[in-house]
């Protein structure tokens, strides 16, 4: 992608008019910016090129709807990036189909770190949940920005275990519609102490499609991709693979073989992703391969809870009877009864109570120790 020097003498109206045009995505936008020089020419020659393919009536996005959307942004706090700006980051401007444009809430500078990404299960395990933990502080510990998706699970962990160092959330919807809602407090403390992006227009509520996409930016801001948990078909392997075609190192962190939430990270490993275990391997791994100069990030100032922002808050999801959390957080693999408690921060009097009664059914097993695995 090329367009860096094409469209630097472009104002943001005309850059945001042709890339929220009809029918154009970033793919397009980077090729008319490439035939025409210019979001002004391409916005002119557009109509015509619509009529050439047999679209009649094809009107370019209006005037007012771009400005809209730059004051939607001022309002929620954040920048607009454009993929011409020395803030843009280098890594994500080579990936095929790059984002035009970046919403950004937070340090900017984040981006143009050296990233890791620690993505996941949604529906991880306590053990799944404390590897997320242990690997995105010793990552952060080590001067590297974590970069992840803003979904509950493995994602959610990685940014409150690397909120210190330095963490970047991807987001699927606009920079100011906060999903899933009880992310709200994390992403305001991000904001804070990290940076919030979208490519999306603020407002848009995140679709199904908008998925796929934001994945394709948390690989591309990334030098490697560290996947714990992922089910065989899942959003997760889309970002590995994501991370293959642009040419990022990939690792996984292998997991009990009877555990589907493992059969992803281990189905990696056999086709060739690196297994890790812990900071250090991923590390020890990012020396080994071929890679730019890493930029290393001073810690700073440790984040303060702060109020959630005045931000749109996208539908809860209805709340889990605690007997299938407490399935969703166990694997085959022993996991330590007062963690459990713990991770779901809940009172243990509950918690026992349905620890008792899914034992009873035979869907747990206790083992010494204080330990419960699924049976």
């Amino acid at each position: 992608m090329n367009s860096s020097v094409s469209i630097s003498a472009d104002d943001d109206l005309s850059v945001l008019r042709l890339i929220r045009s009809r029918r154009v995505g970033p793919a397009t936008f980077h090729r008319l910016i490439a035939e025409h020089g210019s979001a002004r020419a391409a916005l002119a020659a557009l109509p015509d090129i619509a009529a050439q393919s047999g679209v009649s009536g094809y009107q370019v996005c209006p005037e007012g709807v771009a400005a809209a959307e730059l004051a939607a942004g001022r309002r929620a706090g954040a920048q607009l990036i454009r993929c011409d700006s020395p803030l843009y980051p280098a890594s994500l401007r080579d990936i095929d189909g790059a984002p035009a444009i970046l919403w950004v809430r937070g340090d900017a500078r984040l981006l143009s770190a050296s990233v890791v990404a620690v993505i996941g299960a949604r529906n991880a395990s306590s053990l799944g949940l404390r590897m997320a933990r242990g690997m995105a502080a010793g990552l952060g510990e080590q001067g590297l920005v974590v970069a992840a998706g803003l979904a509950r699970g493995i994602d959610a962990t990685a940014h409150a275990a690397s909120l210190a160092t330095g963490t970047i959330a991807v987001m699927a919807g606009g920079i100011d519609v906060i999903y899933p809602a009880e992310n709200a407090q994390l992403a305001a403390q991000i904001a804070e102490g990290g940076a919030l992006v979208s490519e999306q227009p603020p407002g848009t509520e995140p679709t199904a499609r908008h998925f796929p996409t934001r994945n394709r930016i948390v690989s591309g801001l990334s030098h490697a991709v560290v996947v714990i948990e992922a089910a065989q078909r899942s959003g997760t392997l889309i970002t590995a693979r994501n991370a293959l075609d642009q040419g990022r190192e990939v690792m996984a962190v292998p997991g009990h073989p009877m555990d589907a939430r493992a059969a992803g990270c281990n189905a990696l490993i056999r086709d060739g992703a690196t297994l890790v275990r812990s900071a250090a391997d991923v590390a020890e791994a990012l020396q080994q391969a071929p890679q730019r100069e890493f930029v290393t990030m001073a810690a700073p100032a440790p984040v303060r809870p702060v109020a959630p922002p005045a931000a749109r808050i996208a539908p809860p999801v209805a709340a889990m009877p605690l007997e299938d959390r407490i399935l969703s957080q166990l694997t085959p693999s022993p996991t330590d009864e007062n963690d459990l408690i713990r991770d779901l921060g809940m009172a243990a009097s509950a918690v026992s109570a349905a620890l008792l009664s899914l034992e009873l059914q035979g869907r747990i097993t206790r083992l010494a120790g204080g330990r419960l695995a699924l049976s």
